[in-house]
């Protein structure tokens, strides 16, 4: 079983998606070691990102991006910006991007991949409306995470058909803005992958 996939997008992957990849990682790893779980949260949950153009392939995470990690107990080791490729949206069961710009590219590229893909704002909004008694039972086992994830999913994409976006769902670019601009975007990350880490493990 693998495990359930959350592929996070923005433009040049070295700011706003690197963040919401690691900052979701660490939540789901707070949460297993709060519940003494004692399970590789990898098995569960893996949590990457691209940008949809490659000019920092190859390069680490922004600095004031990684500082906004690292101040939360996040980890930034082992990252390198890369360009948003077809096969990332494939095996991707979620699809959380920066901007609905951002949502139209990765719906261009990969039609069949637009019910499972989201503004991180939207989704974070649309998420307290689900019945969560409807989905299927948590439990830390990567079955029991990829099952409850891909019926989430479909639950706030069908939630999401009465409910228009809104521009408020977009996150800002914080590139060359400073430490102030960063610690506001990762507050809004966080206010989505906190309580998506909540669903897939109470």
């Amino acid at each position: 079983m693998p495990p359930f996939t959350v592929l996070h997008v923005c433009m040049g992957n070295i700011c706003r998606s690197p963040m919401a990849e690691r900052l979701l990682a660490l939540a789901v790893r707070e949460r297993l070691a709060r519940s003494g779980a004692g399970v590789d949260p990898e098995t569960l949950l893996h949590s990457h990102s691209a940008g949809t153009g490659g000019w920092h392939a190859g390069e680490q995470m922004n600095p004031p991006a990684a500082r906004q990690v690292h101040a939360r107990g996040g980890r930034t080791e082992g990252f390198a910006a890369r360009k948003l490729l077809s096969e990332h949206i494939d095996g991707a069961d979620l699809v959380l991007t920066a901007t609905a710009d951002q949502q139209e590219y990765v719906a261009a590229l990969r039609p069949d991949a637009t019910a499972r893909t989201f503004v991180l704002g939207e989704f974070g909004r649309l998420l307290p409306g689900v019945d969560l008694a409807a989905l299927p039972p948590a439990a830390p086992t990567p079955a029991a995470v990829y099952a409850r994830g891909v019926a989430l999913v479909e639950a706030v994409d069908e939630s999401r058909r009465l409910v228009p976006p809104l521009p408020g769902d977009d996150l800002d670019d914080p590139w060359g803005r400073g430490d102030q601009c960063f610690s506001r975007v990762a507050d809004e990350i966080e206010e989505t992958v906190h309580p998506l880490a909540t669903v897939l493990l109470p």
